[in-house]
Formats: structure tokens, sequence, C-alpha cells
């Protein structure tokens, strides 16, 4: 497979939403444009989350648009607060679920606590919220869920496979985990980790991707 042809078929997993540099900053405003016909909203880290959830509701048959549920990426967790204050009681009075990194729990307590959405004390306490833990992060969920072996095989089909296999030579990752090495190679690059998340969901399908996901899509 040429650079061409991995190029194309990047471009195509990735349509329909913004990637680059200013990828982050265009998803957000693509969002709050959205927020005007809103009646609920899925907070999340980043675009690679917003991936997910989205295609996970399609895949479930859901139109979140016509159901007025907008996933908004809000460029990593150090935004929690401001967002969360922004959409939840004191702000557009939206009900609120949201997926987050589970590093991030006690920021996301910390802002839900504040925004008076709750007084979640744990992550099930989040959860009971709406809001739940990836464990570490989406890339691994989603690692975890495939198994190693149709990982690879995705890979493969995306003529990322030679890639892959460069990178276990190097030394810092030979000898480890596949998984562990699987999971670095999804993070090393922000597109990649946007494009995986669609391409992994997709195959997964609706029964069995991550539990986190298909949590958060219940409680709305």
């Amino acid at each position: 497979m040429t650079g061409v042809d991995r190029a194309a078929l990047a471009e195509q997993a990735l349509a329909g939403y913004p990637y680059g540099p200013d990828a982050p900053q265009a998803a957000e405003a693509i969002a709050r444009g959205r927020l005007v016909f809103a009646k609920a909203c899925i907070i999340v880290e980043g675009i690679s989350d917003q991936i997910a959830i989205e295609v996970l509701a399609a895949l479930q048959g859901r139109d979140l648009e016509a159901e007025g549920v907008v996933v908004f990426p809000i460029g990593g967790a150090q935004a929690a607060a401001n967002a969360i204050g922004e959409l939840g009681p004191a702000g557009r009075n939206l009900q609120l679920a949201g997926l987050y990194d589970i590093d991030a729990t006690e920021t996301f307590r910390r802002a839900i606590t504040r925004a008076g959405v709750g007084q979640p004390v744990d992550g099930a306490d989040l959860a009971a919220l709406g809001f739940h833990a990836c464990d570490p992060d989406l890339e691994g969920e989603l690692v975890r869920a495939s198994g190693a072996e149709a990982v690879l095989a995705v890979f493969d089909s995306q003529g990322e496979l030679g890639s892959f296999r460069t990178m276990q030579k190097q030394v810092e990752w030979r000898g480890r985990q596949v998984e562990d090495q699987i999971h670095r190679f999804i993070r090393a690059r922000a597109t990649r980790s946007q494009r995986y998340a669609r391409l992994l969901i997709e195959e997964l399908g609706p029964d069995r991707s991550p539990a986190p996901l298909q949590s958060v899509l219940h409680h709305l």
C-alpha cells in the first residue's frame, strides 16, 4: 500500500471531523454551534472520544442530533470546570453526561461539585451522575475490548502494520506487552487516535464496544 493510499484511508476515516493543529478549537466551535437546539450534552475530553461516542450511537440506531444530544469535546480535562459550569444548572441547564480518562477523576469530581450537578465522592458517584471513566483512557478501553490480534488486523487494513512492527523494534518498546505497544502506537499521533476510534468501534459493533461508552449513551 502506497503513502497516497494510506492518506486516502485516513481521510476517509476522519470524514466529518476536523483534524490538524487547530482541530480541538474547531471541534469545540462546531459543538458549541449545535447547543442552540440541545436538550442534553455529553462532555468528552477530546475528538477521539467524540468520534467513538457518535459512531457507537449511530451503530445503535440513534440519531443524537434529532434527540437534541450534543457531544461536546472540551480539549482536555483542564477545561472540565468551565465546560460543566457553562452547560450545567448554573448555565444552560442541560442534562449532562460525560466520558473521561481515569486519571482525571478528581478533576471531574471537583468540577461537577462546583457546578452544582451533584456531590460525588468517588468514581461510582460520578457514574451514577452519568460521568464514566475510561481505564486508563479511550484507547486502552478499545484495545482491551478488541483484543490485540483484532487491532493488528485493523492496522493491516490501514497499511500501518509495518509501521507498528518498526515501533516494536525500538529499544524502549522491545519486549513490552503487545497491548502496551498497540496503545502507544495509537496514541502517538492525534489523528491516528481519532482514526482508530472510529475504526475500532465499527469493528466492535454496537454490543461489544467498551462499557463506559455504552453507559454514557444509556444515561441519556
